[in-house]
């Protein structure tokens, strides 16, 4: 069966997205990149954790300072509820309900941009309510080299995401595009589980000190 070829309900694979050799290449590729994030991501968080407590005497703040608890919990509520509604756009690729799946992919992009505004909302109000920097102190750095990392992959997976909406709005759905939105949105997965790190490490560690 060619990628390109002209699907139908009845002749729609119960496994679109790897259907075909070139689907099950996308998997694997992704696969070994996902492996150079998680590495990465575990040493930012290495290095998060070693200089959370440093920083200078004066008018600077620790992590129990700083944090506005209710305003984290809606960002990682917007980003989990992100992630259960991209399970339901790859539940209606997978029933070739093309529409369904671009307006489930909307709804997970405007959460995503919801959380991606309050982000800088919090690092805009740590600066100028804390003078909390990125050169203020070593925690500053961590901190913002970790948060932003993930912030910029959120960034970037909604590009990604919207990308493949807009190019395939008049194709619809074939075995060529389906491993893509999957692959997109295994990546936005990951993603939000790393937010439950950060969540957990960053915030949660943070305010218990």
């Amino acid at each position: 069966m060619h990628a390109e070829e002209k699907m139908t309900n009845e002749t729609w694979p119960a496994s679109p997205e790897k259907a075909t050799l070139e689907a099950k290449n996308k998997f694997l590729g992704f696969w070994f990149f996902l492996g150079g994030e998680t590495v990465l991501f575990a040493s930012l968080f290495a290095t998060y954790l070693a200089l959370k407590d440093k920083v200078p005497t004066g008018d600077h703040y620790l992590a129990k300072d700083l944090f506005e608890m209710p305003l984290v919990f809606l960002m990682t509520m917007l980003l989990l509820t992100s992630s259960l509604t991209s399970v339901y756009a790859m539940y209606h690729m997978k029933n070739f309900a093309f529409k369904k799946m671009q307006l489930w992919l909307g709804i997970t992009v405007l959460l995503g941009l919801t959380f991606l505004g309050l982000e800088i909302y919090e690092f805009n109000h740590y600066v100028h309510e804390y003078n909390h920097t990125f050169t203020s102190s070593a925690f500053g750095s961590a901190f913002y080299t970790l948060v932003g990392f993930h912030g910029a992959h959120v960034a970037f997976g909604l590009l990604w995401i919207i990308s493949l909406m807009i190019r395939n709005a008049k194709r619809g759905l074939s075995l060529y595009n389906a491993p893509k939105f999957y692959v997109a949105s295994l990546y936005w997965h990951f993603i939000d589980v790393v937010w439950v790190f950060i969540f957990t490490v960053v915030y949660l560690m943070g305010m218990v000190g």
